[in-house]
This record gives structure tokens, C-alpha cells and sequence, in this order.
């Protein structure tokens, strides 16, 4: 749960509005190489996992959600993918990560690795998922159709993902020192802006994807008894969540970081929010028979689009937000990869020590 924020005011504030917010000291350079990079770190592997999970999920509700579109043009867009799913994308994504570690052994010859070593590690991997549940009755054959798609979301992992991913660094504070002093943070932008804001409406998209399906999951197994944990969402929930996260996140840094006020003050902002915006979305989706959900059948629901059913599940992604938003706040995206070039894990120092010594040749 999100620690109380800041609540008094510098003594002298400046005239433009700022307001001193607690953040973490910065290291100042020192001259020796890292130093003042030394607050930035590689991402942690659970982070990476959750984040693997979470776009293999979304991956899964795009290509099942397109195809059942191009099959019965339903403007709901639903997708299916599981909890189940979830794991196996994190494992897998990990293990395809030291895949691409070794690139650097195909430093000479990039357009193998990409185009022929990269594909055919994760083809097999992904045959070799959609396989196990069959594999005491009968392997399922893949047709050529899935193979291209297969090969096109390889060439994505490989040139665009791990890229991008390999860029992301983890800002770690420093020890506390008493000579560091509040950081001034100015009220039209937000404290330690880290991701860009088009990254971070895409992470809460896809986290938004990663509740519906685990609710559905368990509620199917409730409710039906599923045991398969197949969940479901809709294309359209992508740009429901992510936008209205996005918006509650503004709300939070406001809430929080300038006013100074506890989780369970800002709590009912929340969620008054959050079912002002599904009941908004709902109502328009309708008009064009593009709402994926009713609960016309449950208790006290409003016009079939919200329920106070939902209420507790509300209330638990409210105080989830927070912890999401502050674990954002230190995640950096670096113009170049911070400690390590990009994919062959060689240290920043090294590359410096080179360039030092040929500047000591010249000098001599």
C-alpha cells in the first residue's frame, strides 16, 4: 500500500507553484565511470516475469479476439487466453531472454540470428506449449497459417521487444543522506516522471487484460466449475483500462504527492471514478452492440452496465493501482542501455576503458 505522501509546504514557496515532495537522492558524478549512472540497475526478474505474463496474456486476447472477428464480425472483439497461459508465457519469454543473450555469438552474421536461429527456438517453444494438453491424446498439427503468424511474432520479440525491454533500468535510491534535500516538484507534471506516457497507458492496457482474464478464470471455475481457467476480455477493455488508470494515476499523483492524502481518503475517488468511466464506456459500446458485458441478472446494477457486486473487486484494484503506479515511478527508459550494450551483456566500463586507452596512445 502507497506510503502517505509529503503534507507541509516549503516555508518560502516559489511563485511558480512548486511544492517540495520527499524523493530519492540522486548521486552526484564523481568522475569514476557508473557513478553517475550507479542508481540504475537492470530489472529485477520478477518484474521481468510479471511483465512477460502480462504481454504474452495480451498477445493471446489480440490474435484470438481478431480471429473470432474475422469469423463472425462480432464488434465485441471478446479474446480468450488463462492464468495457466500467464506462466507458461512468463517461462517461456524468460528462456527465449537467454536465447537472445547469445546473440553476440552471431555478431558477424545478425540476419541468421534474426531471421533463422531466434524463429526456430520460438516456433518450437510455442508448438511445444500448445501441446501439452495434448500430448496424452494427440499432437495437434500446426497449419501453415499459424506458422507464418509464428514467425511474424518472432520477428517482433526479436527486433522490437527485447530492444525495447533491454532499454528499461530500475532507478534504486541511495542511502539516505541528511544533506539531501526535498526535490521541488512543479505541479503541472508529475513527480519522477519516469515511463512516457504513452508507455504507461500501454502497461495498464495490458494489465487491464491480465485482471478481466484471472476474474473470469476464477469465476468460470466458480460459478461453472471450469477447470481449464479459461478466461476472456475484450479489445475494447484495452482502451477502457488503460485510459482510465492512466486518468486514476493522475489522480493518485495529484491526491497523494500535493495534497498529502492517506489510500483510504482517496479510496472512494477511486472508485467513484472507475464506475463513472465503466458505465460511460458501457453506454457507448452499446449504441454500436460492442459491450461485452451485462450484469441486467445481478443485484443492484445500473441500466445492466454496473453492479455494486463488484464493489470488493473494485476496491482491491483501487489500492493496486497505487502499488503499480509507484513501482512505474522507478522504472526508467534509458536513450542508451545503462551498464550493459544492448543484447551481448558487455559492461558500459569496458567499452570506456578501450576509448581511455586510445586516447593514452594518441597522447604518447
Amino acid at each position: 500500500m502507497a506510503r502517505d505522501g509529503a503534507r507541509s509546504r516549503a516555508a518560502d514557496p516559489d511563485p511558480g507553484g512548486l511544492t517540495p515532495v520527499k524523493m530519492p537522492c540522486r548521486q552526484k558524478p564523481s568522475g569514476g565511470a557508473g557513478d553517475a549512472e550507479g542508481s540504475l540497475r537492470e530489472l529485477p526478474r520478477w518484474m521481468r516475469l510479471y511483465f512477460y505474463g502480462m504481454h504474452g496474456v495480451t498477445l493471446d486476447v489480440l490474435l484470438s479476439s481478431l480471429q473470432g472477428f474475422l469469423n463472425h464480425r462480432d464488434p465485441k472483439l471478446v479474446g480468450f487466453s488463462s492464468p495457466y497461459l500467464c506462466v507458461m508465457h512468463s517461462l517461456t519469454h524468460f528462456a527465449l531472454e537467454k536465447i537472445f543473450s547469445q546473440k553476440r555469438c552471431f555478431r558477424d552474421r545478425p540476419v541468421v540470428f534474426h531471421l533463422v536461429f531466434y524463429p526456430s527456438i520460438y516456433i518450437g517453444l510455442q508448438i511445444l506449449i500448445g501441446n501439452i494438453n495434448t500430448l496424452t491424446e494427440q499432437v495437434r498439427v500446426v497449419s501453415g497459417t499459424q506458422l507464418v503468424v509464428h514467425y511474424i511474432l518472432a520477428l517482433y520479440f526479436g527486433l522490437v521487444f527485447h530492444r525495447g525491454l533491454s532499454k528499461l533500468r530500475l532507478h534504486t535510491p541511495c542511502t539516505p543522506d541528511p544533506a539531501c534535500k526535498p526535490s521541488l516538484v512543479d505541479r503541472g507534471h508529475d513527480p519522477l516522471q519516469g515511463l512516457p506516457g504513452v508507455v504507461r497507458f500501454l502497461f495498464f492496457g495490458m494489465h487491464g487484460f491480465l485482471d478481466e482474464v484471472i476474474f473470469t478464470s476464477v469465476f468460470n471455475l466458480v460459478e461453472k466449475s471450469d477447470r481449464t481457467l479459461s478466461g476472456h476480455t475484450s479489445l475494447w477493455s484495452f482502451l477502457m483500462y488503460g485510459s482510465c488508470s492512466f486518468l486514476v494515476e493522475k489522480l493518485y499523483f495529484h491526491l497523494h504527492f500535493r495534497r498529502g492524502w492517506g489510500p483510504w481518503r482517496r479510496l472512494p475517488f477511486y472508485v467513484c471514478f472507475i464506475y463513472a468511466w465503466e458505465f460511460s464506456w458501457g453506454l457507448v459500446l452499446r449504441q454500436f452492440g460492442a459491450c461485452s458485458w451485462d450484469y441486467s441478472h445481478y443485484p443492484y446494477n445500473f441500466m445492466g452496465l454496473i453492479t455494486l457486486l463488484y464493489l470488493p473487486g473494485w476496491v482491491g484494484i483501487s489500492l493496486y493501482q497505487d502499488v503499480l503506479s509507484n513501482a512505474l515511478l522507478r522504472v526508467k527508459c534509458t536513450t542508451d542501455v545503462t551498464g550493459r550494450s544492448e543484447g551481448n551483456g558487455e559492461v558500459n566500463g569496458e567499452v570506456n576503458g578501450e576509448v581511455n586507452g586510445q586516447l593514452e596512445k594518441k597522447i604518447l
